[in-house]
C-alpha cells in the first residue's frame, strides 16, 4: 500500500528523483480529478466554457498517468515519449495558470460563463477552490518538467557512460588527458 517502487533490478541510479517524479504526478492527478468535480458541481451537464475548463484537466490527467508510465518504462524506451510528454506539461501548465487568472480576477464573471445553478456567493466559493487547486497544479507541473528533464539528462549520462564525477579533457586526435594536464 502506499508509494513503493522496486528498483533491485538495478535500472534506475537515481530512486528518490523517480519516486518525486511520481509522487508529484500522483498530486497533479488528483488535483486535477478534485477540479473537475468542482466544476461538475456548479452545473451537472457543463457550458462550452465549462466543457473546455474540463477538457483542460482532463488533458492534465493525461499527461500525469503518461508520466507515470513512461517512469515506469526503462531509459531508452522512456525517450521518445519525452518530447511530447513536455509539450503538453507546458501547454497544460500555461492554462492551468491563465485560468487561474480568470478565477480570481473575475471569478462573477467566470461564473456567468459558466453558466452556474448554484447561487453566486456558493459558486464563486467553489470556483476559489479550484483556483487555488489550478495555481496548485500550475506549480506542481513545473515541478514536473523540472524533474522530468533531471531524468532523462541523467539517463542520457548513463547511455553515454559518463560518469558525473570524472573530468577528462581531450585533444582533437581523441586523445585524453586528466585533469590537470601539463602545457
Amino acid at each position: 500500500m502506499g508509494l513503493s517502487i522496486d528498483y533491485s533490478g538495478g535500472e534506475c541510479s537515481h530512486p528518490y528523483t523517480h519516486k518525486i517524479f511520481i509522487l508529484t504526478n500522483y498530486v497533479l492527478l488528483g488535483a486535477a480529478s478534485s477540479c473537475i468535480f468542482l466544476t461538475l458541481s456548479l452545473r451537472l451537464i457543463p457550458s462550452l466554457v465549462g466543457f473546455l475548463l474540463i477538457l483542460l484537466h482532463i488533458i492534465t490527467i493525461a499527461g500525469a498517468i503518461s508520466g507515470c508510465a513512461a517512469a515506469a518504462r526503462s531509459a531508452s524506451s522512456a525517450g521518445k515519449f519525452y518530447g511530447a510528454h513536455m509539450v503538453a506539461t507546458v501547454l497544460t501548465a500555461i492554462f492551468q495558470g491563465s485560468v487561474s487568472v480568470l478565477i480570481f480576477t473575475k471569478p462573477s464573471d467566470f461564473l456567468d460563463h459558466l453558466q452556474s445553478y448554484v447561487r453566486e456567493e456558493d459558486g464563486v466559493v467553489i470556483l476559489k477552490l479550484a483556483g487555488g487547486l489550478c495555481i496548485l497544479m500550475f506549480f506542481l507541473e513545473w515541478v514536473v518538467l523540472t524533474v522530468a528533464f533531471f531524468l532523462n539528462y541523467y539517463a542520457y549520462m548513463e547511455r553515454k557512460g559518463i560518469n558525473g564525477g570524472s573530468a577528462k579533457v581531450g585533444d582533437a586526435n581523441g586523445r585524453r588527458w586528466s585533469l590537470p594536464f601539463q602545457v
